[in-house]
């Protein structure tokens, strides 16, 4: 059985070949003029034309006196047909037929020629020679199938999994939608840092790093919240970013330690707003990332073309499982969760049992709905409804058994910030690592006075949901235990 390491040593003779004969393996210009699906879509037009193209060669066939190469470039495959000729007009580094046995699959070349149909009515580049612009010392495999393998070497399987490069094509048209339709709607595009002294806006753990200029540590930010609506502090009315957020938790299908979230603030806007314009907004993308509006995920089957119903938590808790989440009964929780196979330590605190019993019912809703008036002890970012003090201005788009966003009006009570916050540092102190820190300078900004807002976010797990993928899929390079 022929070994990677036979195959490499022979490309590697091949390469010491090309270099004896003075040519350049890897030259650092192309002269291409066109890509492939250029020809390909508009051959009436191209028929007869010179044209210069490059590609990657995905197949060879040589019959002495002909050859046909197939390249692909990122738009489009194309046949290179070729026939012999006297090589001693032809410029040094090009390859003729006597050369072709030099080149492999997966090495990148140029070929120029005319554009023009074979006899079985294939589209072809008609020339004598080829150009090399990189020999490849390694194969690229007929099939890839090992997710592990995948996962360390994402650049062959985007070669060999065409399916993995389409899907990365969506997600870019997935953030350029959501980037569209914000700025549509009046708001401006701000990078807040990565670096953060005092971190917040979510319950998370944070990655810890050193700055060595400074000689202190810093976190990488869980959330955009903090600084964004330092901005609306500041005097913008309507903001959003879009980056990486570092949450230091378990990898799973719905979870990864580094990911790309979106966040946003609307000045003079409150949760009712923000459901209007944020239902619009995931349809708006949808539509445009897919074509669609109604998705099959993970056996539900999602319909985002209507108006969608509102749905209290409070409500919902009682309903299934009789949970009264105002006066919460550990014990009731804690039974709960061990009946329905869910693992519970002692040392939870009863808001996340809570939070934990709510997510048994997530599981298994289809969706679309807004989840609405979460407790105000799990929203200590948020307004209190004033009729219903216990609970919040707070809004989840629910679909297909996930929270595709978060978001509500914005607490801008300094003293009332103050107080929240400090529960959350003691719950943090008694050795809750996922509660918020205590962020002096935020409740400093709110004392000079931030206007009424709306706040929003969702991460790429949206795009990953509807895509029908994992996360470890759906993004381009996914974090894998090191190996070398």
């Amino acid at each position: 059985m022929v070994q990677l390491k036979d195959y490499r040593d022979e490309r590697i003779k091949k390469l010491e070949e090309i270099k004896a004969a003075g040519i350049d393996p890897y030259p650092a210009k192309s002269l291409r003029n066109i890509k492939i699906s250029e020809i390909i879509n508009n051959f009436d037009d191209k028929k007869g034309q010179e044209v210069t193209v490059a590609g990657r060669i995905i197949a060879i066939r040589s019959f002495g006196k002909i050859a046909f190469i197939k390249i692909r470039d990122y738009f489009g495959e194309i046949q290179i047909f070729m026939k012999d000729k006297d090589e001693s007009s032809e410029p040094q580094e090009f390859f003729t037929i006597k050369k072709i046995n030099l080149l492999d699959t997966g090495d990148f070349i140029e070929a120029k020629g005319i554009v023009d149909k074979t006899q079985t009515g294939e589209i072809s580049i008609f020339t004598n020679s080829v150009k090399l612009l990189t020999k490849s010392l390694r194969p690229l495999p007929e099939k890839f199938t090992n997710k592990e393998e995948r996962y360390r070497r994402r650049y062959v399987d985007m070669n060999v999994n065409q399916e993995v490069r389409e899907r990365l094509v969506r997600r870019s048209k997935f953030w350029q939608a959501t980037r569209d339709f914000m700025n549509a709607h009046g708001f401006i595009e701000v990078n807040i840092p990565v670096l953060e002294h005092t971190t917040g806006g979510a319950d998370a753990n944070p990655f810890t790093t050193h700055m060595n200029a400074l000689d202190e540590d810093f976190y990488l930010r869980i959330s955009h919240e903090l600084p964004l609506k330092r901005l609306l502090g500041g005097g913008f009315e309507k903001v959003y970013d879009i980056g990486p957020r570092f949450r230091n938790e378990g990898v799973d299908d719905e979870h990864l330690p580094e990911h790309i979230a979106f966040e946003s603030y609307a000045a003079y806007e409150d949760y009712e707003d923000g459901m209007k314009l944020y239902e619009e907004m995931i349809k708006y993308v949808a539509k445009e990332t897919w074509g669609t509006l109604k998705f099959n995920v993970g056996g539900f089957e999602i319909n985002l073309d209507q108006e969608w119903p509102r749905i209290k938590y409070a409500d919902l808790l009682h309903d299934k499982f009789g949970v009264d989440v105002f006066n919460p009964n550990r014990e009731q929780l804690i039974k709960i969760l061990k009946e329905n196979n869910v693992e519970v330590d002692q040392s939870t605190t009863t808001n996340h049992l809570v939070d934990n019993v709510w997510k048994l019912i997530r599981k298994t809703s289809a969706g679309p709905y807004w989840l609405i008036e979460e407790p105000l002890a799990l929203s200590p970012l948020a307004k209190i409804v004033p009729e219903r003090p216990l609970v919040t201005q707070r809004f989840h788009p629910i679909i297909a058994g996930t929270e595709m966003g978060n978001g509500y009006s914005e607490l801008n009570d300094p003293l009332d910030q103050l107080e929240r916050f400090n529960e959350q540092q003691a719950a943090r102190d008694a050795g809750d690592e996922e509660a918020q820190m205590l962020d002096q300078d935020f409740v400093e900004m709110l004392e000079y006075g931030m206007p009424p807002a709306c706040g929003w976010g969702n991460s790429e797990r949206n795009f990953w949901l509807l895509e029908g993928v994992s996360g470890r899929e759906a993004v381009p390079f996914p974090i894998i235990k090191n190996k070398d």
